[in-house]
């Protein structure tokens, strides 16, 4: 029997594997986003605050922090403090959290070009600051990153793969188990990269469609 028989063989393991990976990613991207506007509403305000520095000081932390090591001490780390989280909380706590802060530093990042007179006059009408940030300023920075975020989802969809390493039967895991009982890694990853390849494609599909809404909308800075 040929490789590629085999793997036809196989193919419910590997699409097993590649739905997990889609569920870890839906649900990371979701929680990871919420993570994102709270903070960036947290964030709104005096710079000197010390809510506002402890924040900041907590997205250089994961922005330093590789975040393979990051999952591994969720992981096989925290038992040794008497918390114990089994593999697919543990992976989800450590997308979740380590994009949400990403997520939370380009929300950052274009906050800062929202012009300071849209600002005032949005209070000179009455506007409070989370009614402000709800419809004035998260629309636009969020129609604005359209380049960033998709970079950004690309990566997170790329860190489920480092989730094997703490026993999460994603993707990755799917077709290394396939490889090493048949021997067959060329093509065992090469239909993985394809499927990773596929939602990657859809993503950036998705962000050039934010971007011509932004061009439409006249925010773009293009």
């Amino acid at each position: 029997m040929d490789s590629w028989s085999i793997l036809w063989e196989q193919r419910e393991t590997l699409l097993a594997g590649f739905y997990n990976t889609l569920a870890l990613f839906g649900i990371s991207l979701g929680l990871a986003a919420i993570i994102g506007i709270v903070m960036i509403f947290l964030l709104e305000g005096n710079a000197r605050h010390p809510l506002r520095r402890c924040l900041i000081f907590l997205i250089d932390i994961m922005r330093m922090l590789p975040f393979l090591i990051y999952a591994y001490l969720l992981y096989y780390g925290l038992p040794a403090l008497g918390v114990r989280l089994d593999a697919w909380t543990a992976g989800i706590v450590a997308l979740t959290t380590y994009h949400g802060a990403y997520f939370a530093e380009i929300l950052r990042g274009l906050r800062a070009t929202v012009p300071r007179g849209q600002v005032d006059a949005a209070l000179a009408h009455g506007y409070g600051k989370y009614s402000m940030m709800r419809y004035l300023i998260l629309p636009q920075i969020f129609l604005r990153s359209g380049p960033l975020l998709g970079n950004q989802l690309i990566y997170l969809l790329k860190d489920t793969a480092f989730l094997t390493i703490i026993t999460v039967k994603e993707l990755t895991s799917a077709a290394s188990s396939i490889q090493s009982i048949y021997f067959i890694p060329l093509e065992a990853f090469i239909v993985a990269i394809g499927l990773y390849w596929v939602v990657c494609i859809l993503i950036d599909t998705a962000m050039k469609l934010v971007d011509r809404i932004a061009i439409k909308k006249g925010i773009s800075y293009e």
